[in-house]
């Protein structure tokens, strides 16, 4: 048994990529995509037909909706291959407007009511911000579930699970990158892989507080650099990898362990944390980590926001 195989025995798989013609051949269970991942493959000659069609279908209309029917036309094909849920993200412009990130999700699950997808098969990917998890909760109030991103600290995680969400993509990659940047060249690689990498080690927390307490949002590890990050999480409740580290894990067949369990993390002893606007907001300041890069991340996806509205604007 490959190395994919024996992870989807202990963890559901989901396939991070816009790019669905390389789905089939992963058989992932959910797929999730990002502006980015969108903004990647929309600049293939596969996928360019998507975006003209589409342009030349809604000409005329806003650039915000032609934006979200161009989403949306990639999750109804991502679904058409996968069993599974797909994950489409409201724009990160909104990711500080509680408001408009409502209404902006709600106008992406009534398109895709419209293509005959259920809601149940989707999940509105938003940024984790105190505006965003306020959103998620009100959507999850009217059945629309959530996936709540760039999620780089506890105190996020708690707030979503305080809010009810569907299921949090805690990063790992990001945080691996930021802790690796700040040591500069005493960083071990050696010695901090696998269970000891920083980005894995956030995870397996989140994941442990989640199933001491009996928390129902789903934890999913997300933004991988390498398949040992992969590994290492074996056992969380999902698991979203990039084509290309799936490809890896296909082609290794070195025996894998389940690394987190919930009945192990239900006998730890850990103390319940609630928080409020202002409590938040000073637990993720006092994270420097989280805070550079929940900032990063919001930027680099409205940049490339930005980057899909021209080419839109041009087709």
């Amino acid at each position: 048994m490959n190395q994919l195989d024996a992870l989807k025995a202990l963890t559901t798989v989901v396939a991070d990529t816009g790019d669905f013609h390389q789905l089939a051949q992963f058989q992932p269970q959910d797929a999730t995509t990002n502006p980015s991942l969108i903004l990647k493959a929309v600049q293939k000659a596969d996928y360019a037909p998507l975006l003209t069609e589409t342009v030349q279908k809604f000409r005329g209309k806003p650039l915000d909706e032609v934006m979200d029917r161009l989403l949306v036309r990639f999750g109804a094909e991502i679904l058409s291959i996968i069993p599974g849920r797909v994950s489409t993200e409201v724009d990160a412009r909104l990711s500080f407007d509680t408001d408009a990130t409502v209404a902006r999700a709600q106008r992406i699950i009534a398109l895709y009511e419209a293509e005959g997808v259920h809601i149940d098969r989707v999940l509105i990917k938003i940024a984790s911000t105190w505006e965003g998890i306020q959103a998620a909760k009100a959507l999850e109030e009217q059945g629309i579930h959530t996936n709540l991103t760039l999620l780089f600290a506890q105190c996020q995680a708690i707030a979503c699970g305080q809010a009810q969400v569907q299921l949090i993509s805690p990063f790992v990659g990001r945080i691996y990158d930021w802790y690796k940047k700040q040591a500069g060249s005493n960083w071990d690689e050696a010695a901090m892989a696998g269970a000891n990498d920083p980005g894995v080690k956030s995870v397996k927390a989140i994941f442990d507080y989640y199933k001491h307490f009996g928390i129902t949002t789903e934890v999913m590890g997300a933004s991988f650099r390498n398949i040992g990050q992969v590994t290492a999480l074996a056992g969380c409740d999902l698991l979203t990898i990039s084509p290309e580290l799936l490809a890896q894990l296909a082609a290794a067949d070195a025996p894998l362990q389940p690394a987190l369990n919930a009945e192990a993390s239900k006998a730890l002893s850990l103390e319940r944390v609630q928080y409020d606007e202002a409590g938040f907001r000073f637990a993720l300041n006092e994270d420097a980590m989280a805070t550079e890069k929940l900032a990063e991340g919001i930027r680099a996806f409205v940049a490339d926001a930005i980057k899909l509205d021209k080419l839109l604007q041009s087709a």
